[in-house]
Parts: C-alpha cells; structure tokens; sequence
C-alpha cells in the first residue's frame, strides 16, 4: 500500500501496558484511583489557595497554576485509556491521536516551565527577602504564567504540524497506553529525519533551559543559606524550598529515567511501564509533597474543610 494519510479511516491501536486480558481490571482500578486521586489532591491545592487570602502570594500562585496543569496533564491520557479498557478496544483514531500528543506535549513543557518559575520565585524569596515583594509584583508573576503559556502552546502546535506532514501506511500499533510522540514518528511511512531534528532541538531548548534555570537558582539559594550564622535560620530558609525541590527531583528523575532507559533498550513495553512514573505517578503525588510539607496549605485545607 502506497503511504498516505486517509484520515477518515486511519486508526492506530494503543497496545496498553499488558497483553494478559486477566489484568485488565486491575489495571483499569488501578489507574481510575489514580487520577481520582489526582484530579482531587490537585483540585482541593486550588480551592485552598483561592479561599485563603493568606495564600495569595507569588509562591502559591504558581503553586495552583502547577496543580491546574497537572489535573490536564493526567487528563490528555488517562481518560482514554480507560475508555478503551472498558470497551475492550485499541483503537484510536488519527485525529484523536495528533491531538492528545498536541496536549501531551503542550502540559508536558508547562510543567517543566512552571517548576522553572517557581525555583526563580524561590531564589528571590531567599536571596533577596527584603525586595522579594517588589521584584515578584502581580506584573511579572502574570508575564511568567503569560510567556509559559506562549511557548508551551507554539511548541506544541509545531510538533502537531509536523506530525501532520508525515504518511501512514495503514492500521499500525503503538506499544504504549497513549499517542507518545517518539512512538508515532516510528511508525511514519514517510522521511522523519526532519521531526527527530525538531524533538531534538525542542528537547535541548526547551528542557535544557528551565533545568539550567533551575540549577541556577538552587545553587545561589545553597550559597545564600550557607551564609546563614544559625542552625534555625539555614533550617528555615531550607525549609521554604523542600516541597519544590522534592517535587523537580521526582518529576526530571522519572521523566530523564524514562528517556535513558528508551534510549539503552529496545524494549518498549518496559518503556511504556516506566512512562507511569511522570505520567501519573508524580502529578498524584505533587499534592502530598506540597500539602504534608507545608503548615499553610495545611491550615487553608482545614479552614476549606470546615467551610464544607
């Protein structure tokens, strides 16, 4: 068959994480509780920085931008996941599958965008605490949220542009749960040579600049608590930047995991499994860190409570 893109027709089948039919409904229990659990731990992270004025600061501002995006991010892929468990199909339809990559790709770099930000409002909160109200004023937090969004989005349109450009040959299989970019450039009939160069740019570019902010502004915030004459004080200052630090740490740990493990092995299905840690696993978790870590979030979910 000649390639070409019949998009009325074309479906791609998303083998999942299991072959055995028997682990279907565990599976489908496993990961309903999951994004339950994330779209509530995330949702009430909202609800309490909105409710409490005491939370209207730059630092929680971003903080309910990074649980908005995570409630989006576990959206683009697990609902359809579910669906397809329960119906007992694979199929996703082209249209469907360019526009969960779009999205995919679209939360994806908010989130490595958001935690940038938050380690500069960190780095200012530490370094400079005298001018910290001045320099992170509503002008600039809204610029940042603003400038994320514009990248995050024309990147994503870029990637969704250039999928469109390639031809399929026919019905063909992804071995993963969802339209994973990668996946889908291998199963291209047409020349890819020019998408790998765009994810490759993209990749350096675009996550190579908020880790190196980040690392930045980590290694002036241990240079500023180094300074600090008491024990209290380092502990404090410390204390301001764990939940944040805990959370970068999870989220490039299992995302860089999976990519060097993809890169080391040809086995795709391990790779697919491995893909859980930052697709699900840290956007349900980021809650807990922020909630368990934190007195004020802590004290605002109560007040939420008592509110209900």
């Amino acid at each position: 068959m000649e390639p070409g893109n019949d998009s009325q027709h074309l479906e791609f089948l998303l083998l999942g994480l299991a072959k055995d039919t028997e682990l279907q409904p565990l599976i489908f229990g496993f990961f309903l509780s999951m994004y339950l659990v994330t779209v509530l731990g995330n949702l009430l992270i909202i609800l309490a920085v909105i409710s409490d004025s005491h939370l209207h600061t730059p630092m929680y501002f971003f903080l309910s931008n990074l649980s908005f995006v995570d409630i989006c991010f576990t959206s683009t892929t697990i609902p359809k996941m579910l669906v397809n468990i329960q119906t007992q199909s694979k199929a996703i339809t082209y249209a469907g599958c360019i526009t969960q990559i779009h999205f995919f790709v679209l939360f994806f770099g908010l989130d490595d965008f958001l935690l940038s930000v938050m380690a500069y409002d960190r780095y200012v909160a530490i370094c400079h605490p005298l001018h910290y109200m001045v320099i992170m004023n509503h002008r600039l937090c809204g610029l940042l949220i603003l400038v994320s969004w514009v990248v995050s989005v024309l990147h994503a349109l870029l990637q969704s542009l250039m999928l469109v450009q390639l031809s399929f040959c026919s019905d063909l299989e992804i071995p993963h749960f969802f339209c994973e970019l990668n996946q889908l450039i291998q199963c291209a009939c047409s020349d890819s040579f020019l998408n790998e160069v765009v994810i490759y740019i993209a990749s350096f570019l675009l996550g190579g600049g908020p880790i190196a902010g980040i690392l930045y502004s980590y290694c002036k915030i241990v240079s500023s608590i180094r300074a600090i004459s008491s024990a209290q004080g380092k502990y404090k200052a410390f204390s301001t930047c764990a939940s944040h630090l805990s959370v970068v740490s999870l989220f490039y740990c299992t995302s860089l995991g999976v990519y060097l493990s993809s890169a080391v092995t040809q086995n795709s299905q391990s790779t697919a499994t491995a893909s859980v840690m930052y697709t699900v696993v840290t956007p349900m978790l980021n809650p807990f860190i922020y909630s368990l870590r934190n007195k004020d979030i802590k004290r605002a979910l109560r007040r939420l409570c008592e509110k209900d």
